[in-house]
């Protein structure tokens, strides 16, 4: 049985810092891409960030871009979200999901975690 499971969320003030953790568990190899995604109240749900399977390709949304990265690390089954000068907008529940595939411009996002909220005060 494949599972995501989230860390890291919570409560941090305008400009703050967070790092997220994603520990997949039930897969039997580590060539998937992961993302992560979010969504807030009344809005549709957005990914974030993605990266390949060996952690050599990533990509961002353009609202999180030059704020965020996205890293992974295979030995230990995790895929991390460092998330710097945080804003009010970044508030959401965040999602982990593990692909279908190795690659960012074709994985479907098959698993998924329960979330983590983060809040960002103003």
């Amino acid at each position: 049985q494949v599972q995501l499971v989230e860390s890291g969320g919570g409560l941090v003030q305008a400009g703050g810092s967070l790092r997220l953790s994603c520990v997949v568990s039930g897969r039997p190899s580590t060539n998937y891409a992961m993302a992560w995604f979010r969504q807030a109240p009344g809005k549709e749900r957005e990914r974030v960030a993605a990266i390949n399977w060996s952690g050599s390709t990533t990509a961002y949304a353009g609202s999180v871009k030059g704020r965020f990265t996205i890293s992974r690390d295979n030995a230990e089954n995790t895929v991390y979200l460092q998330m710097n000068s945080l804003k009010p907008e970044d508030t959401a529940v965040y999602h982990c999901a593990a692909g279908n595939n190795a690659y960012l411009t074709t994985a479907l996002y098959n698993d998924w975690g329960q979330g983590t909220q983060v809040t960002v005060s103003s």
